[in-house]
């Protein structure tokens, strides 16, 4: 990469890269998706619970977005906010066209937390049941409100931030949370989970 779109990323200086990706440097792209597409990937396969699935969305993401980059207007979202607008919006389609997910818990469950060396083998298998919990009880959320987690927990998203990307008011999106959260109560507060909940939705 030369040296102004690596100083570009140094500064993260996303718009730069957008200009130079509007007059076809294909370096600009390469670095726009290089930045996104972990975190973009790790919001799918949260919401899809399946590799493949989460692969194509990011790709279609990615290809809308870059066909469209004209039309991203930096003073109404971030393109971050922008690029996760587009990928729930198809993640939305997948439910659409397919049954429920049948989740790939093994997957999913992929979490090497370092345990301290006074841990007991017990107090590991512990963990691991209880990151199993968690994440089926993710699975019996509704879409919407799997959404909301993992868009606030996963991505640290602001409660604005989230209602542009899933296109309704701010109190809405405030609402799903605390929903999502009451939901999944039963299952984090007996094990202090809430910590491992963004630990999964982080890793996805």
């Amino acid at each position: 990469m030369n040296d102004s779109l690596h100083s570009a990323h140094s500064t993260d200086d996303t718009q730069y890269l957008i200009e130079r990706a509007v007059q076809a440097d294909q370096q600009a792209y390469a670095a726009l998706y290089e930045r996104y597409a972990a975190g973009l990937y790790r919001l799918c396969y949260s919401l899809l619970f399946q590799q493949q699935d989460a692969e194509d969305v990011v790709q279609e993401a990615f290809v809308y977005a870059f066909k469209n980059l004209r039309r991203f207007d930096p003073s109404r979202a971030s393109f971050k906010t922008w690029l996760y607008t587009i990928a729930v919006s198809r993640c939305r389609n997948v439910h659409r066209r397919k049954r429920p997910p049948s989740m790939d818990i093994a997957q999913m469950s992929q979490l090497n937390l370092p345990a301290p060396q006074s841990e007991m083998p017990e107090a590991v298998l512990a963990q691991r049941a209880a990151r199993d919990a968690i994440v089926t009880a993710l699975g019996d959320l509704s879409a919407r409100l799997r959404e909301a987690l993992v868009l606030r927990y996963g991505h640290g998203l602001s409660y604005r931030e989230m209602a542009e990307v899933l296109g309704c008011p701010q109190k809405t999106a405030e609402s799903r949370v605390r929903l999502a959260h009451k939901r999944l109560h039963s299952v984090l507060q007996p094990i202090g989970g809430e910590g491992l909940l963004e630990e999964l939705l982080k890793i996805g």
